[in-house]
């Protein structure tokens, strides 16, 4: 014990062994018959907040695909796959909830750990490595594109003028500085509550004014490769959920349960009528992003401008949350026996964006992203690692291997491997065919 004492006086004064859930989420060692414990973490944030995190988890740049994705499907269609995806989504958290319930854990890698040793934690942590740096990338590629048009309209700017402040690769990184990385370095997820429900307030707006359009054009060919693909990356916020279930007030599996279904509710019926009101608008002829096909009409209108400020705004703010994760699966990967420390969890944001900058500045257009992220990782995250997780974790005097449950969460974990090579096909049909033309930059 005096070792312990005078070992622990030699601890650097950035480290804080106090706080080891703000990255890297502990768990409890329970006594044989005993209920399992979660950490001692007293989570402070409450159900409104934590359902503002999950949906701006949830809500993103993929709502500027889908009037895309409906118009390659058709209304009925789209709704259909909607629907079944937000379902699915809710039911791979609910297996996500149980697994975590049984032994104790509130860390998606730890989950992997438990189920499948070091490969399973290296898995999960991989997969939302390159989900979320996909997500961040799509957010930041939308600022890119964006913010120059708004400045330069807002200005009445030429458009040869050269000023830097018209440039997307400036601004982009200018933006990631001053309001990306300070609210990237909160120490937990329930700080930018009040962040995530001023984005999804902004995103509301975006959708009065999609409603508020009736112009009709001509119709084009659609492309089916990539409808898939974004509606599954549009529902992804399944490494958040444990996160967020960490710092939930009184949290209870089913108080998560409320607050997962609340977010997807809300934003599948933003995503519907995001979807429903840009392909009325536009039909077929609606482009990959939808603010471009708006800024068709008149790229000067004031109300226009503001709604490609308040969609600029929005996912400008989804960025924080979704680092979040990343840095917690470095942590677990890395780091996994450290406690929390500053400087490395300044260091993993700061390198996290400047990487992700240098991705975006050379990125081909956001469909892309959309498409190639979505048929990958997206998949895993949602379909497969939950349903093998819980078929791996709840002990079998529970449910035994062929029970109902374990045999719909197999089936569950087949339709992510499915989904997965019909989506990553499509797409390499389409690039093969000589119709990837939609790859091209905007």
């Amino acid at each position: 014990m005096e070792e312990e004492q005078n070992g622990s006086h030699h601890g650097s004064r950035f480290d804080d062994p106090g706080s080891t859930l703000a990255e890297n989420i502990e768990f409890l060692p329970n006594g044989e018959g005993k209920k399992p414990r979660f950490t001692d973490f007293e989570g402070k944030t409450s159900f409104g907040m934590s359902v503002f995190n999950l949906g701006n988890a949830i809500m993103g740049s993929g709502i500027l695909g889908l009037a895309y994705a409906m118009a390659n499907t058709g209304i009925l269609l789209f709704l259909f796959l909607l629907t079944a995806v937000a379902g699915l989504s809710c039911y791979s958290i609910h297996l996500l909830l149980k697994s975590s319930g049984v032994v104790g854990i509130r860390s998606y890698e730890q989950l992997g750990f438990r189920a499948f040793g070091m490969t399973g934690k290296m898995a999960a942590g991989i997969a939302i490595t390159l989900q979320n740096i996909g997500a961040m990338s799509s957010y930041l590629y939308i600022i890119k594109s964006e913010f120059p048009l708004v400045l330069q309209a807002f200005l009445k700017a030429d458009t040869n003028s050269g000023e830097w402040y018209l440039n997307g690769n400036y601004l982009v990184v200018l933006v990631s500085l001053s309001v990306i990385l300070p609210l990237a370095l909160m120490k937990q997820l329930g700080y930018l509550g009040y962040a995530s429900g001023f984005s999804l307030s902004c995103m509301v707006f975006f959708l009065s004014k999609n409603a508020s359009e009736h112009t009709k054009t001509a119709l084009s060919v659609p492309q089916t490769a990539y409808t898939i693909p974004i509606l599954a990356f549009a529902f992804v916020c399944h490494p958040e959920v444990l996160p967020i279930y960490t710092e939930l007030r009184n949290p209870t599996q089913r108080k998560m349960q409320h607050v997962s279904n609340l977010s997807i509710l809300i934003m599948f019926t933003m995503y519907f009528l995001a979807a429903l009101f840009g392909y009325l608008t536009f039909y077929t002829n609606v482009e990959a992003e939808l603010l471009h096909t708006y800024s068709r009409i008149d790229p000067y209108d004031t109300l226009i401008l503001c709604v490609r400020l308040a969609v600029l705004t929005a996912v400008t703010l989804t960025v924080p949350i979704v680092l979040f994760p990343v840095r917690r699966a470095i942590q677990e990967m890395m780091f996994p026996n450290k406690t929390f420390n500053w400087i490395r969890h300044i260091a993993i944001a700061v390198v996290l964006l400047t990487f992700i900058n240098m991705l975006v500045i050379f990125a081909p257009n956001i469909l892309g992203i959309f498409g190639i992220i979505g048929a990958t990782s997206a998949p895993c995250l949602i379909f497969i690692f939950p349903a093998v997780f819980y078929i791996r974790i709840v002990p079998k005097d529970k449910e035994p291997t062929r029970s109902t449950p374990k045999i719909f969460a197999a089936c569950f974990a087949g339709l992510g491997v499915l989904f997965m090579i019909m989506s990553l096909g499509f797409i390499i049909i389409d690039w093969t065919t000589g119709s990837s033309s939609a790859l091209g930059g905007h």
